[in-house]
């Protein structure tokens, strides 16, 4: 069983993580065209999300609620990471 101090660790250890696969898409692929302002975008959205989570996780006591609450944050985020990426919507901050 892991500790509230290790799912914490977890919890922001995640977007950096997830940042690296893109990191080395750059590297390794001429396809993967990521400028610095990508990652900084992508890292502000993943920390974000990592905190919201982790702030619903420990102020949420129901797990019920926690589990809809984290979904709908989840959701939110890849509707804007799909907006920033091809513009479903057609906002003009779209990458398209």
């Amino acid at each position: 069983m892991m500790t509230t101090r290790q799912k914490t660790f977890t919890i922001y250890a995640l977007p950096p993580v997830l940042l690296c696969i893109p990191l080395v898409g750059n590297l390794i692929s001429k396809e993967v065209n990521w400028s610095a302002s990508d990652f900084l975008i992508a890292g502000a959205l993943l920390f974000t999300t990592a905190f919201l989570i982790n702030l619903v996780r420990s102020k949420i006591k129901k797990q019920g609620q926690r589990i809809l609450i984290c979904a709908f944050i989840l959701i939110v985020v890849a509707l804007i990471w799909i907006e920033l990426a091809v513009g479903i919507f057609g906002s003009p901050f779209a990458g398209s």
